[in-house]
């Protein structure tokens, strides 16, 4: 190359890197804060706007929408827009004035108290919150210490608010202030500020009429619930905080303002229901002009997940839960069908779970008192407070002792390792006398002081006699019950696809585990953990869910299926299948047939024997029904817990169903509940609860 082309060429690339470097410089004065509103003098704006993909719809096991989406706008703010416009701060305090006016609470996440004196209020935002108020700090060099007061004036300073403005006035603009400046501050990664979100249109427009420069509607989806029922279950979206971004959701290129499932089954199948959010650049002009918008990443729709739910089903289930519960509040149980604690009045929450018999398939599972997803953040608070917990999903989390729905398991101890034939018979004296101190009784007797005579085991578990069942566990030993109850999956993960209590079973490790530290006397396992073990007392303590899957497991004779919630995921469009969920065995333990004979006749008498303890409930019923009464007690002031579990039909179990409700005082009432569940389930034909047609098989 020449002298000449040299020359050229060197200024060439001098030209450039004065090009770059006023380019940095440029960008590098764009970060710094802006005081008093000035703004680097450039002409434009690119930003980038995460729009979130529409989430996967929630359907049950026909087709039926739970939980979809509806049309939704948010309105968002431009900050160089607005701030390149005259009189900003005169416009947002026109702005925040209007949104009092319509009572729409607009995000402002500064941390200092709305009126004087001020206070920080860093304890009422997320930890995502938190850090970004260290972040602005930082980056405007302001020591962390600073009383509020201080800072409030440092803030009128830095945005320009006028002195003769009000405290009123001048926090409200202030707080707006900062979140447009959060937006430039060096690694918040916030875009731009969203004033309001899912915002009504009379109240868009009213607020778009101060035509605001940079002031922007954008187009979005919100979830909508269809139904009431299965509240517990579906769960709720909303933002990420920290932890939840840093360790689970930015790995996976999650924004770190996407909102995610919270709980239940939005979260437990998030991955599949969230889709891809997409991203939109923008480049704007001083006056909000937009000069260039396209797509670097088009949003794609999440899938959609068809639960095993029935919502049929899962309706009669609530509905009978919540009937049985506020009857017995205001009436009780008579005093001969009551346990000697208490008539039921005191009676608190419950639970329903019903599964089907041969896959694990959780068809309804209901927790009273319930909630409205719908209305979930207004109500809160109230909520919160309810004595009643109507948040706690008692079928999936709430433990407790299984009472005499648990004799299924001793019967089959004794049968299968305790050398004990379900013939033999065993005359029922009342108090049970082996021990010098500990005497129990059975029920019956401390209710009437009569006894239920000479029986066998099979009618042990019709008039569920506990003397009976004290003499064979104290004879069987609890390394075989224990054995047997773990096998049909009592204190055991069920492997539902949700978060669930585990419990405990009654034996050696537990009191270990239990009391070695805080009552180390207790920790030790005696003959008579044993017998109060084998009706179901001790430390055994299991959820509905258990129990339900516990009773299919006994009408399979032994064997355990996962329980499951879902039954397929296809694509946004429905036409393509994504997941099709399958049965999983998951315990493969096989009874004796002579165990299984004396379950089946047991639980079938009482239902239907002479002395059946829920004959009563049954005697109209057009369908042979196994099933088992529990009065549990638990050791606290009040009526003793109800507990029934059941599965039909007698002769070709299909469904499986458990019922649990604190201080019901007896079992055999809430078989009306799971009436009411059989009922609908048999009610037509198999086909009609088939999947949509719409939906891939």
């Amino acid at each position: 190359m020449d002298r000449k082309g040299k020359f050229r060429t060197g200024v060439l690339v001098a030209l450039i890197a004065v090009l770059v470097g006023l380019y940095t410089a440029r960008l590098f004065k764009l970060q710094e804060p802006a005081a008093a509103g000035e703004l680097p003098d450039i002409q434009s704006y690119t930003f980038q706007t995460t729009v979130q993909a529409a989430r996967g719809n929630l359907l049950d096991a026909n087709g039926n929408v739970l939980v979809g989406n509806r049309a939704s706008y948010n309105l968002q703010i431009i900050g160089y827009v607005l701030l390149s416009s005259d009189g900003p701060n005169q416009r947002l305090l026109n702005l925040a004035a209007l949104c009092d006016e319509l009572g729409a609470e607009y995000a402002d996440h500064l941390p200092i108290s709305q009126t004087r004196p001020y206070a920080y209020t860093l304890d009422e935002l997320d930890s995502n919150w938190q850090r970004y108020f260290k972040l602005f700090m930082t980056q405007y060099a302001w020591d962390t210490d600073m009383s509020p007061q201080n800072l409030m004036r440092a803030l009128k300073r830095a945005f320009g608010i006028p002195e003769d403005w009000s405290e009123e006035d001048a926090r409200r603009v202030v707080g707006l202030r900062y979140e447009l400046a959060l937006r430039d501050v060096t690694g918040t990664g916030l875009e731009s500020y969203l004033l309001l979100t899912d915002v009504s249109t009379e109240t868009m427009a009213a607020i778009m009429e101060l035509a605001i420069p940079g002031l922007t509607v954008q187009t979005t989806t919100v979830r909508e619930y269809n139904t009431q029922y299965a509240a517990h279950l579906l769960g709720h979206v909303g933002p990420m905080d920290a932890v939840e971004y840093q360790d689970i959701y930015k790995a996976k290129g999650y924004p770190m303002n996407a909102r995610v499932g919270k709980e239940g089954l939005e979260l437990a199948f998030e991955e599949y229901l969230h889709g891809v959010d997409g991203t939109k650049i923008t480049t704007v002009s001083r006056d909000g002009e937009v000069l260039r918008e396209y797509w670097e990443t088009e949003p794609q729709a999440g899938s959609n997940v068809v639960l095993t739910l029935d919502l049929t089903l899962q309706a009669a289930a609530e509905n009978a839960l919540e009937e049985i519960i506020l009857d017995l509040r205001e009436n009780g149980l008579p005093s001969s069908t009551s346990d000697s604690q208490g008539r039921g009045t005191d009676a608190e929450g419950g639970a329903l779970v019903a599964v089907e018999i041969s896959t694990g398939k959780v068809l309804a599972s209901a927790s009273y008192p319930t909630f409205n997803l719908a209305t979930y953040n207004r109500d809160f608070t109230e909520l919160s407070q309810d004595p009643y917990k109507p948040y706690y999903n008692r079928a999936l989390s709430a433990v407790g002792p299984p009472g005499s729905t648990y004799k299924m398991v001793t019967a089959i101890a004794a049968i299968d390792y305790g050398g004990i034939g379900r013939h033999f018979e065993i005359e029922d004296e009342g108090k049970y006398t082996y021990f010098d101190e500990y005497q129990p009784e059975c029920l019956i007797y401390t209710n009437t002081q009569t006894t239920h005579g000479l029986i066998n085991m099979m009618e042990a578990l019709e008039v569920s006699c506990n003397y009976y069942f004290y003499e064979v566990g104290r004879r069987t030993g609890i390394n075989a019950i224990d054995t047997v109850a773990k096998n049909l999956g009592l204190g055991e993960p069920t492997g539902v696809e949700v978060g669930e209590s585990i419990g405990y079973r009654a034996n050696r490790d537990t009191k270990i585990k239990l009391y070695s530290e805080s009552n180390p006397d207790n920790a030790d396992w005696w003959d008579a953990d044993t017998v109060a073990a084998s009706i179901g007392q001790s430390e055994n303590s299991f959820t509905p869910l258990q129990l339900a899957c516990y009773t299919a497991a006994l009408a399979n004779g032994g064997p355990r299926y996962r329980a499951t919630l879902l039954n397929r995921i296809v694509s946004a469009d429905y036409q393509e299948l994504i997941v099709q969920n399958q049965p999983e065995l998951i315990s493969d333990y096989r009874f004796s047939e002579s165990a299984k004979a004396c379950i089946q006749e047991g639980m079938l008498l009482a239902t239907s024997g002479t002395r059946g303890t829920a004959t009563s409930y049954f005697q109209n019923y057009d369908m042979a029904v196994c099933g088992k009464t529990g009065t549990a007690e638990h050791g606290m002031v009040g009526s003793s817990n109800g507990v029934f579990v059941c599965y039909a039909p007698a002769d070709d179990p299909q469904i499986a169903i458990a019922v649990y409700v604190e201080k019901a005082a007896q079992g055999g009432n809430l078989s009306r509940a799971a009436m009411a569940v059989m009922d609908e389930y048999f009610q037509d034909a198999q086909s009609d609860r088939l999947p949509a047609e719409n939906l891939p098989s």
